[in-house]
């Protein structure tokens, strides 16, 4: 019901200057973090670019210390002098030919041989001479001219022999200036990485919003929770398919019914065997309330493929559970054979009253008393020969029932004389499902067909024996047409019409799953006249089910 409130104008849903859209807040995101990945990038590339720089004066510092050592006034000076105003000369026109802040040589005692600052000649330096070990240094020194790039080269005299070091310093708002100088660039850059990174957001928010049909976040929530609630909450299985045939959504109800267990994700073949139920779902079986019956539950099945915009987005079955509403059909089935059994006896009885009556009107007194004695016996006959045969009272009534309801469509079911079976056979309730359904489809079959010689005629044997029962079926009906009989089998499959809400095509199935469920077989010949054999193991192995699915065939009602 929530559902109805969504997608209205922003007057009806959110107060005046909180109405943002998912896109405009997924833009307004990704420019935020553009920015802020583009500020933190500019100012790891500036340190970066800062300790580069470094890196470059302090080599410049060091060629200028080295250019320095190398020179042949102030080695000469060094190793034979006490260096005096040669050095001083020299150090200071470097200094000013090359830019540095500073160029100060110093002899081995540490004391300054020149320096920018006069009074600093002379005068020792506070730091160790770091180059007695022949190789250069570079580094930032903090001197008397301020922060500088330092640079230090060992000083050699004309013999070859170490002499002092060069020490030469270049100011650091050199080296700043050079970073401002580098910095515009580097945010142009910035600046346009982060303008194509907008305009990438706005795409990217577009086609989100597109791919989620207009929906907002909090749309897109609460359709989630409300599919939740609806899908677990109702009683009718659901399972939705992808284009690919994959499994995304399975209900609680669909898990029950299908038996399903992880099966998200996954194809139909991954989860369920062959068969017409996992051909129902998967859209090979067309039509509405496809039936389909499994070990515990008769199923209709509905497949609806789901389209949005002309995109397929894959397809969603539902499945009903419809166990119970066929089992109340066999039995108004099981009631509607019972009263069309009374109705051919009552109209039976009538016309052996009628004629009673109309010999005692016309005086055949000893006619009508044989005629009296002869109607009893006929029915009684029937019951006797079949008791004859069969000891259990639950079987008697049924083969009677069936007998008089083929005689009423003109059809005559036969007891074989090879039949025998005790008082309390095992597979009872079974026998009565099995026996009861394959008397229905002969009669149905042999009382539609065309007359034939010898009249419409149903043999049954009943055989219990010391490990089988055998239960056979024979009519002189169409039969079985050549190669269907593994198809008659699957449920659904029937050669009449539906009538009305109750589904054909179930009784042949119920039998065949009934017997290989306790481990015995049924076999069906083909051709003309159909012959049905079942065969049920001794003992019992599995004790007898309640459904209402199996045991509402009573003996007057059967699905064929």
């Amino acid at each position: 019901l929530t559902w109805g409130n969504r997608g209205l104008c922003p007057d009806q849903q959110c107060a005046p200057g909180r109405i943002r859209t998912c896109d405009t807040r997924i833009l307004a995101n990704q420019l935020l973090i553009l920015a802020l990945t583009g500020l933190i990038g500019f100012v790891l590339f500036a340190f970066a670019q800062r300790a580069e720089l470094d890196r470059s004066y302090e080599q410049r510092a060091l060629a200028i210390a080295q250019t320095t050592a190398a020179d042949p006034q102030i080695q000469q000076a060094m190793e034979y002098g006490s260096g005096g105003d040669t050095v001083q000369t020299v150090a200071e026109r470097i200094r000013r030919a090359s830019g540095a802040s500073y160029v100060v040589v110093i002899d081995l005692r540490g004391v300054r041989r020149s320096h920018p600052i006069h009074a600093l000649i002379g005068e020792p330096v506070d730091e160790p001479i770091v180059v007695r070990d022949g190789h250069p240094h570079v580094g930032t020194d903090q001197g008397a001219t301020g922060r500088s790039a330092n640079g230090k080269a060992p000083l050699y005299g004309r013999s070859g022999a170490l002499v002092g070091e060069v020490s030469v310093g270049i100011p650091e708002h050199d080296v700043l200036g050079e970073l401002w100088r580098e910095l515009p660039t580097f945010g142009l850059y910035a600046a346009t990485a982060t303008a194509l990174g907008a305009a990438a957001a706005s795409l990217l928010a577009r086609r989100l919003k597109r791919t989620t049909f207009g929906l907002e976040l909090e749309e897109i929530a609460g359709l989630l929770q409300d599919r939740e609630a609806m899908l677990h909450g109702i009683r009718e299985g659901v399972v939705a398919f992808d284009p690919d045939g994959r499994i995304t959504v399975v209900n609680d109800e669909a898990r029950r019914l299908l038996g399903l267990g992880t099966a998200l994700g996954r194809l139909m073949e991954e989860v369920l065997p062959d068969g017409r139920l996992r051909r129902a779902l998967d859209g090979t079986l067309t039509g509405t309330d496809v039936s389909v019956l499994t070990d515990d539950h008769c199923l209709a099945v509905n497949r609806m493929p789901v389209t949005l915009h002309g995109h397929e987005l894959g397809a969603v079955v539902t499945v009903r559970d419809r166990t119970e509403l066929v089992g109340l059909l066999r039995e108004l089935d099981s009631v509607r054979g019972l009263t069309d059994a009374l109705r051919a006896q009552q109209h039976e009885f009538t016309n052996r009253m009628h004629t009673l009556a109309g010999l005692l009107d016309i005086g055949e007194h000893q006619s009508a008393y044989e005629y009296a004695i002869e109607t009893a016996r006929s029915g009684q006959a029937l019951t006797e020969a079949v008791r004859c045969h069969i000891g259990n009272p639950l079987m008697v009534g049924l083969i009677v029932a069936k007998t008089t309801v083929a005689a009423e469509r003109g059809a005559r079911i036969v007891l074989t004389d090879d039949s025998a079976l005790g008082a309390d056979p095992p597979h009872l309730r079974r026998l009565l499902t099995i026996v009861g359904n394959l008397l229905d489809n002969a009669i149905d079959a042999t009382a539609d067909a065309a007359p034939v010689d010898g009249g419409r005629r149903i043999r049954l044997t009943l055989t219990e024996g010391d490990k089988l029962i055998v239960v056979r079926v024979a009519d002189n009906g169409p039969g079985v047409a050549p190669g269907t009989s593994q198809s008659i089998f699957e449920d659904g499959w029937s050669t009449r019409p539906e009538r009305g809400i109750a589904r054909r095509g179930l009784g042949l199935a119920l039998v065949h799953r009934l017997v290989q469920r306790h481990g015995g077989t049924i076999t069906v010949s083909e051709g003309p006249g159909a012959d049905f054999t079942v065969v049920l193991p001794l003992p019992d192995p599995a004790p007898a089910r309640q459904d209402a699915l199996f045991t509402a065939a009573s003996p007057m009602g059967g699905e064929g």
